[in-house]
C-alpha cells in the first residue's frame, strides 16, 4: 500500500507555489533542524574512528529519541486492510511543522528517466517511488529499510525490476513503448556515497495512505540539501543517477528532451529530496500521507479519498 507519485501541468503550479510559501514561513526552521538531527546522529553513531564499536540501528534510533524527543518505528500499520503491510509509526512527540521522516533512495532527473527499473511502467511492480513538482524522481526500493552500518551504497543493491508490457499493452502502451525504449546499463558513471544506513529517519517511503474517517498528519515538502555541506552528506539517504551530472530537460505533455536553455541559475551542487512534514502534533502514533491519486483512473480498494475536490484539482 505505497505509491507512485507523478505531478503535472496545474499541479505542478500549484506544488511549486506551495513549495515557496513553505519555504518562506519555515526554511529557517526545516534547516535548523535537519542541521540538529545530522549533529546528534554524528555524535551518536561515533564512527569517525574505524575501530570504534558500531552502535546498533535500535540503539541509534533509541539514543536520537531521547535527544529530539522523538524516533520512527515500523509495525504492522493499523490501516484495517490487508495490504497495508507495514506502517511507520512516531516513536515519541513531534510538533506541528516538524521534519517527521527523509524519503531515501536513488534520485533521476528527467534525463534519466529510461534508466528506472521497469521503465516505461515504473510503477507497475515498484510501489517506492515517489515524484517531486520539478519531476526528479525517487526510488526508495533499493534502500528498503535501512541497514546496520555506514557504508558505500550506491543503489544497485535490488536487481532490476523489467516491466513485461508486451503481454498487455494496446493502442496507446505500443505508442508509448515506442516513444519511450527503455535504455539498459548501470548507473552511468556513479560510484555511490558513503551513506549511514542505521538512520532512523529514512523511512519516509513507509507511510500509508489515511483509511476512511481518518485524516493525514503529514505532508510532504521538497528539500534540497547542498552538497557542500560535507559533514552533513553521510546522513542524506539518497544518491543522484548519473554522478550529479546536470542536463537541462524541457518538457512537452508526458515527455522530456534536452534543451539548450538553463534550468537554474545556482551553481551549488544539491540533492534533490522529499521530506515529511506534520501537519499538526504527534504523539505516539501511525504516519498517514495523503497519496491524492487520480479520480479519472481505476483506483486500489484500500484507497479512500480524503478530499475528493482536492484529488481533481491536482490531476485537472
Amino acid at each position: 500500500m505505497k505509491f507512485f507519485f507523478p505531478i503535472w501541468k496545474k499541479e505542478a503550479r500549484r506544488m511549486k507555489l506551495l513549495h515557496n510559501q513553505m519555504l518562506l514561513l519555515g526554511v529557517v526552521a526545516l534547516v535548523l533542524l535537519l542541521a540538529r538531527v545530522v549533529h546528534l546522529l554524528t555524535v551518536l553513531v561515533s564512527l569517525s574512528i574505524p575501530e570504534t564499536k558500531q552502535l546498533s540501528r535500535s540503539k541509534v534510533s533509541q539514543s536520537l529519541r531521547d535527544e529530539i524527543g522523538y524516533t520512527l518505528d515500523l509495525k504492522p500499520s493499523l490501516i484495517p486492510h490487508k495490504e497495508a503491510g507495514e506502517g511507520l509509526f512516531l516513536s515519541g512527540e513531534a510538533d506541528v511543522g516538524t521534519v517527521i521522516a527523509i524519503y531515501p533512495g536513488v534520485i533521476y532527473s528527467p534525463a534519466y528517466y529510461r534508466y528506472i527499473p521497469g521503465y516505461p511502467r515504473v510503477d507497475a511492480q515498484n510501489p517506492y517511488l515517489i515524484t517531486r513538482y520539478d519531476g526528479t524522481v525517487i526510488n526508495a526500493l533499493p534502500w528498503g529499510s535501512g541497514g546496520e552500518s555506514r557504508e558505500v551504497w550506491d543503489g544497485l543493491t535490488v536487481p532490476e525490476i523489467r516491466s513485461n508490457v508486451q503481454s498487455v499493452e494496446k493502442g496507446q502502451d505500443r505508442v508509448w513503448r515506442m516513444l519511450s525504449k527503455p535504455l539498459e546499463g548501470t548507473r552511468v558513471g556513479s560510484i555511490g556515497d558513503v551513506l549511514e544506513r542505521r538512520n532512523p529517519l529514512a523511512l519516509a517511503h513507509f507511510a500509508n495512505h489515511p483509511a476512511k474517517g481518518m485524516d493525514p498528519n503529514v505532508m510532504i515538502c521538497p528539500y534540497d540539501f547542498p552538497l557542500t555541506e560535507k559533514d552533513m552528506r553521510t546522513f542524506i539517504p539518497n544518491v543522484s543517477f548519473g554522478n550529479h551530472e546536470e542536463v537541462n530537460m524541457r518538457r512537452f505533455g508526458s515527455f522530456w528532451f534536452k534543451s539548450s536553455a538553463k534550468n537554474s541559475v545556482s551553481d551549488v551542487p544539491v540533492l534533490k529530496t522529499l521530506v515529511l512534514v506534520a501537519t499538526r502534533a504527534l504523539c505516539n502514533e501511525e504516519v498517514l500521507l495523503n497519496y491524492r491519486l487520480s479520480n479519472t483512473k481505476r483506483r486500489p480498494a484500500w484507497y479512500s479519498p480524503v478530499d475528493e475536490e482536492e484529488d481533481r484539482r491536482r490531476w485537472s
